[in-house]
């Protein structure tokens, strides 16, 4: 089947043939099936798992670049199972929160880290909502509604004194197996990327250098580095998601 997928996916994406593409989905939803079974179990539908696996195929499909030489379920993996993830994050409200904010909410969560990233900083209202489109009420009004979100982070105060996390509470780990851990993860991320988009990482991250110091060093635009930068922490984060579902079941 394989051999067959990349056929068809050469096909749409060399010379626009819809109906490779449509056979393309079609052969491929028994990897959307499994990989909604993973979840299957968790308060939700599979059939309803298996249409939001679906949107993460489409959108895989599209997206991937037959020249890369990486493998399509490499790329589609990440991709379908992200939007699972996504599915119950959207659902995991501890009380009802109107659909529109819910929905700001989660755009405002994915703006945060695109500009931290290209400020250096976190950003104010004003650029979140410039950068939503939308005004610096409803900005404010979903980050609020965002304390609604059942999770809690291990960080937060324990009580009302402030002095103790609950992480603080579970006991303490071995810093040593985290960051071994965590250095593997980035190393298989990083082998998801091409050399250019490898070394900007590089630099943004390991040299600590600006997107403009990068601009000037590769000799592009300091836009072109926020985009090519945007693409590798998306591939990174999709091979780590992966890798991490990998190693819980």
């Amino acid at each position: 089947m394989e051999r067959n997928v990349d056929a068809l996916l050469t096909a749409y994406h060399r010379s626009g043939d819809e109906s490779a593409r449509d056979q393309a989905l079609v052969e491929l939803m028994p990897l959307v099936r499994a990989l909604a079974l993973r979840y299957a179990g968790r308060g939700e539908p599979l059939e309803d798992l298996v249409q939001v696996g679906s949107i993460g195929l489409i959108k895989a499909v599209d997206r991937f670049d037959v020249d890369r030489g990486v493998e399509f379920s490499s790329y589609a993996v990440p991709t379908i199972v992200g939007e699972i993830r996504r599915h119950f994050r959207d659902k995991a409200w501890a009380m009802h929160v109107p659909r529109r904010l819910k929905e700001l909410s989660v755009r405002l969560s994915r703006l945060l880290d695109e500009l931290t990233n290209q400020l250096g900083r976190s950003p104010t209202v004003p650029e979140l909502a410039c950068a939503a489109g939308v005004e610096e009420e409803d900005v404010v009004d979903a980050l609020d509604s965002a304390q609604a979100y059942s999770t809690r982070s291990l960080h937060a105060p324990f009580d009302d004194d402030g002095d103790e996390s609950l992480g603080d509470r579970l006991g303490v780990e071995e810093r040593g197996y985290e960051e071994v851990e965590d250095g593997s993860l980035v190393s298989a991320g990083l082998g998801m990327l091409d050399a250019r988009e490898r070394r900007i990482v590089e630099l943004r991250f390991f040299e600590e250098m600006t997107q403009s110091q990068i601009a000037a060093e590769l000799g592009i635009s300091q836009m072109h580095v926020s985009r090519l930068l945007r693409r590798a922490l998306g591939l990174m984060r999709g091979r780590i998601e992966e890798l991490q579902e990998e190693t819980n079941d």
